[in-house]
């Protein structure tokens, strides 16, 4: 099943999304898509609403240097344990919605990841019931300005701005995630390709780790981290995430008005 939230002329809503291409149709579903979704009967066509972003999450859980050829890039050795840092929700942006590259920063980075979205509250998960708590999956770019995260020597203004967080363009539950491969592309020319049988630390460990530290919500989401290959984008260009499986995620770059 994918699921989505869409603006339609009626409001916005989460939605149940069926078929493939100009064929798909947005299937409204009631109150929230946790559990079983139950549907109000109300239904678009796709391209006659806008997706937005999947989830409005509470906290965006992110994991660094969790592909060994990212961590070589950036001149660090692959840790031994996840490394986890927080993104606030306010950088999530749907597909096709801006980044917004800040003036201050001379040098704003791509990162495609896979996104995990929680499906239900959890704390202390073991590794095999991991699967018990994901809601599904979709697509993140975890947007850094670089510059910034080597002035600061942390992240979080880095990877704080508003939009730096695009999600979508929609949720797939059913996706096994253990080998899926994710290409990045800036106008039109690969630059990022991977697999996630490649993650240092698999999304079950990842879920472990994380919950042993802090409760997640329903709607929270985990970024698993980025592969080798990351770079900049300058205003006027456009970055595509693609994960197999899940679909595209686009959006163009530009400037703070």
């Amino acid at each position: 099943m994918r699921l989505g939230r869409v603006a339609s002329p009626e409001g916005v809503a989460f939605v149940g999304i069926e078929g493939d291409g100009s064929d798909s149709v947005a299937k409204e579903i009631a109150e929230h898509p946790f559990g079983t979704p139950t549907y109000t009967g109300r239904s678009w066509p796709l391209a006659d609403v806008r997706l937005l972003a999947p989830i409005l999450a509470s906290k965006v859980v992110c994991v660094g240097k969790n592909y060994a050829d990212h961590a070589a890039e950036m001149g660090d050795p692959a840790p031994a344990d996840p490394v986890i840092f927080l993104v606030p929700n306010t950088a999530i942006v749907g597909p096709n919605a801006p980044i917004i590259a800040p003036p201050s920063s001379a040098r704003v980075d791509f990162e495609g990841e896979l996104a995990v979205v929680i499906g239900r509250p959890c704390k202390d998960v073991p590794a095999a019931r991991a699967r018990d708590v994901v809601l599904g999956y979709t697509i993140a770019n975890d947007v850094t300005a670089r510059d910034h995260q080597q002035q600061d020597g942390q992240w979080t203004r880095a990877k704080g701005y508003d939009t730096f967080c695009p999600l979508g363009p929609w949720i797939e539950t059913s996706v096994d995630p253990s080998d899926l491969e994710i290409v990045t592309e800036l106008d039109g020319e690969v630059r990022q390709r991977s697999r996630t049988s490649l993650l240092l630390h698999d999304i079950p460990k990842l879920i472990e780790w994380i919950t042993a530290v802090m409760t997640l919500l329903p709607g929270d989401v985990i970024l698993t981290g980025t592969p080798a290959g990351v770079g900049p984008m300058r205003v006027g260009q456009q970055v595509s995430v693609t994960v197999e499986g899940i679909g595209t995620l686009t959006n163009p770059v530009a400037a703070k008005r």
